[in-house]
């Protein structure tokens, strides 16, 4: 233990920790510097209980947001830690087409003080799949990492393929909400092999962004179909209009 805790310190030392956003010098690993910190559009205060949006005011009582009023959830509660503009969304392209793996474990952290209330006992995390041509051109799946990273925060199992997507689906970008539904409905399964980890049990789907939420639909779905108790969901970062 010494002998790690002595590597570590030398590893600061040459490598010290830098910011994800600015790249300038921190005083932890895997931070934001005070202004980074300060410019990053976190969710704090009252939040839609169901897609994690920041909504106004103050109350005592689960509050959903217009989208969520307006289109039935398949999941239980859901929770989103930074709002999906300026440097979030820099913050969100730079993990999941800037081959920034390193995001993954702070993201997590993030997603995890917002998350820790919904977490029950036997949970499994699950991230949203690639299909496989889209996994081996980009070499990894940004939800699985955070995912990972997520349930370690949480002290929760996770799995990474007890979701599959079977079929390559077009770009959702572009298209409207109906679309986005009709093009994910029946897109996602839970694979044969992994019903038995799936069934009984309550399954937080994991996320980088939600926008209509159809992508998290169809898994929540999924996994209702073969018997998990109840579905929750957790994004790092929510696309939706200003408060």
């Amino acid at each position: 233990m010494m002998w790690a805790a002595g590597m570590q310190t030398l590893v600061q030392l040459v490598y010290p920790p830098r910011c994800l956003s600015c790249g300038g010098l921190v005083e932890t690993d895997f931070g934001l510097c005070g202004t980074c910190w300060r410019d990053t559009p976190f969710i704090a205060g009252l939040s839609c209980d169901l897609c994690g949006t920041a909504l106004p005011g103050q109350s005592d009582r689960a509050e959903h947001c217009d989208d969520c009023l307006k289109t039935e959830r398949p999941w239980t509660k859901g929770r989103a830690a930074i709002q999906y503009k300026d440097k979030g969304r820099r913050i969100v392209l730079a993990l999941k087409h800037g081959d920034r793996q390193d995001i993954a474990k702070p993201a997590a952290k993030w997603m995890a003080r917002v998350s820790r209330d919904m977490v029950l006992d036997n949970m499994l995390a699950v991230p949203i799949p690639l299909h496989l041509h889209r996994h081996l051109a980009r070499r990894y799946n940004q939800s699985a990492l955070l995912a990972e990273a997520l349930a370690a925060e949480l002290g929760i199992e996770w799995s990474p393929d007890a979701l599959a997507r079977p079929s390559a689906t077009p770009s959702l970008e572009g298209k409207t909400r109906e679309e986005r539904f009709d093009t994910l409905s029946g897109g996602l399964i839970v694979p044969p092999k992994r019903v038995e980890q799936v069934a009984g049990r309550p399954i937080l789907i994991v996320d980088d962004v939600m926008t209509s939420g159809a992508t998290l639909a169809a898994a929540a779905e999924a996994c209702l179909a073969v018997g998990a108790s109840q579905v929750f969901v957790s994004v790092l970062a929510r696309v939706a209009k200003d408060p």
